[in-house]
């Protein structure tokens, strides 16, 4: 999953700007949403619906895409009750015999996957993209899918109290924080809350496809876009044809324990980030010792807890702006850039500028976190008390100091949720066909551990592993290997276990050029899927 949701504008580069010019125009226990599945299903199948209409929402880059609305029940329990809005892409097949829709998730939850259907269709072999309607979509609650979430605004205004709760007021006033959005949440979308959740929108899936008048429908999904389409595939496995899940979730961690394993993952892949730069210490001039490396970079955090930088940056929002180079190493270089320019030159600007680039909230981005939040709540249930949270957190705090609470209060909130928790489904599937899952061994977001489990519960399934590599979606950005094995899997559904070698890290900029992403093009999808996704 994608830390969920927090894009920052100036990261969605080019192919993501030119899209978003396109369609831009608990605390409790409820009854497991699976053991209810059948009722739900027999309810949906009695509400009828009706066909897409799609028009032309091309541009320059996309020149057929083209967009649609589909109504569906905010309760699929009531089919006939109140509706909402779900926005639609579709890039259609060329063809002469087409293997149906091929549905896509950035992840999130909260990502608008609307984009990434145009991004799917063009970087898929052509023969392979010909193939398939490639359909994204803004799940409930998302982006312009009506009504949007948004429950508040400058949540993440700086300078934030220090994530870090060493004194207790801050603890405090980190707590205050919280507990104020939830409230927010709570006073002005109480009647939706109820409604946004993983297993809702699985349903709706399933009414996007009876929209699309197709028997079965295939499916891409990235980050928690692979949980998304495990709970599909649970409640509709016959209405599978392929599915391709990239940098699973697991499964079994949904979502309190998910997290603590992620702040394990992103303190590595921090680590590995500041041996990179020791590495390469003749640009840098921040030593050669990557622990003596880490030692200056929270001596940065200590001192931006003094003074931050540029009266905007301080530790938490440091810990905002060296995030996404746990999602993707090609911000490596602009990311050290920064580090040294602050602690050898005493130039602060540069650390602005990358907080502004990578951690600084854009604006719509408060109706993603709203999404991510009232989703993560629902799905499943989280402590009830402070105090398990508090010793959690140091506890992991001691051996992953980076992000664990950084990450902690972006879901503390959950612990003030008014709204009842579910039980998250069990996505064992037997009756599946074969899925694709692909995985880096050092993904900090979705860890490795998680793939090994969804292919277990996934019969049948296979796993590619980038062996060595850490970054996060890691099919359609430039490795050949993984790529050529995506396609093989979308042309015949054959799927087989396999290792493919990661990508090179980055190499250093010259000083007073910017920054250029790795090789590949996997900038394009980052900006795509966001971070916190």
């Amino acid at each position: 999953m994608t830390r969920p949701l927090k894009k920052r504008a100036a990261v969605l580069l080019s192919i993501a700007t030119a899209t978003a010019a396109v369609v831009g125009g608990q605390l409790g226990a409820a009854p497991a949403p699976a053991a209810a599945a059948t009722a739900h299903a027999a309810a949906a199948a009695s509400a009828p619906t009706a066909a897409l209409r799609w028009t032309g929402c091309a541009t320059s880059r996309y020149p057929t895409l083209q967009c649609a609305s589909l109504k569906v029940p905010l309760d699929h329990a009531r089919p006939s009750g109140r509706q909402i809005t779900l926005a639609l892409t579709r890039v259609p097949h060329t063809a002469a015999k087409s293997q149906g829709p091929l549905l896509v998730n950035p992840g999130g939850p909260g990502g608008s996957g609307r984009g990434l259907a145009p991004y799917i269709a063009s970087a898929l072999p052509k023969d392979v993209a010909a193939q398939y309607d490639v359909i994204g979509f803004d799940p409930r609650g998302v982006g312009k899918s009506e009504p949007a979430l948004d429950c508040t605004a400058g949540h993440f205004n700086p300078v934030r109290p220090d994530s870090v709760p060493y004194a207790r007021q801050t603890e405090q006033a980190n707590l205050e924080r919280v507990q104020a959005f939830a409230e927010a949440c709570q006073a002005k979308h109480a009647d939706l809350l109820p409604y946004i959740d993983t297993v809702s929108t699985a349903r709706d899936i399933e009414a996007v496809r009876a929209a699309l008048g197709a028997p079965k429908l295939s499916y891409f999904g990235f980050s928690y876009g692979t949980y998304l389409g495990a709970v599909y595939a649970k409640l509709h496995p016959g209405r599978v044809h392929r599915m391709v899940l990239d940098s699973v979730v697991d499964p079994g961690g949904v979502w309190y324990e998910d997290n603590l394993a992620q702040d394990r993952a992103f303190d590595a892949r921090h680590k590995a980030f500041l041996a990179w730069v020791a590495e390469h210490d003749a640009t840098y001039r921040l030593g050669t010792d990557p622990a003596a490396v880490e030692q200056r970079w929270y001596a940065v955090r200590a001192a931006l807890r003094e003074e931050p930088a540029g009266g905007k940056v301080g530790p938490a929002e440091l810990e905002d702006t060296y995030m996404p180079g746990g999602y993707y190493n090609g911000y490596w270089p602009n990311l050290a850039e920064a580090f040294s320019a602050y602690v050898v030159d005493g130039d602060a600007k540069p650390l602005v500028a990358a907080y502004e680039r990578f951690g600084a909230v854009a604006p719509a981005a408060g109706n993603g976190y709203s999404v991510y939040t009232a989703v993560q709540c629902r799905d499943s249930a989280w402590p009830k008390e402070w105090n398990t949270w508090r010793g959690d957190m140091w506890r992991t705090h001691a051996e992953a100091p980076f992000m664990t609470w950084n990450n902690a209060w972006y879901n503390a909130p959950c612990a003030f949720w008014k709204t009842e928790p579910l039980r998250a489904p069990d996505v064992t599937n037997a009756d599946l066909p074969p899925a694709l899952l692909l995985q880096a061994t050092q993904d900090a977001a979705t860890p490795y551990g998680g793939a090994l489990t969804m292919r277990d519960k996934l019969k049948g399934s296979a796993l590619v592993v980038e062996e060595g590599g850490g970054n996060h979606g890691v099919s359609l950005s430039g490795n050949t290997c993984l790529d050529e094995k995506v396609a093989a899997y979308l042309r015949t559904g054959a799927a087989a276990d396999a290792t493919c070698p990661a990508q090179p890290d980055p190499k250093p900029t010259s000083a007073g050029r910017a920054a250029t992403p790795s090789a590949g093009g996997g900038a394009a999808l980052h900006g795509l899927l966001g971070f916190r996704s």
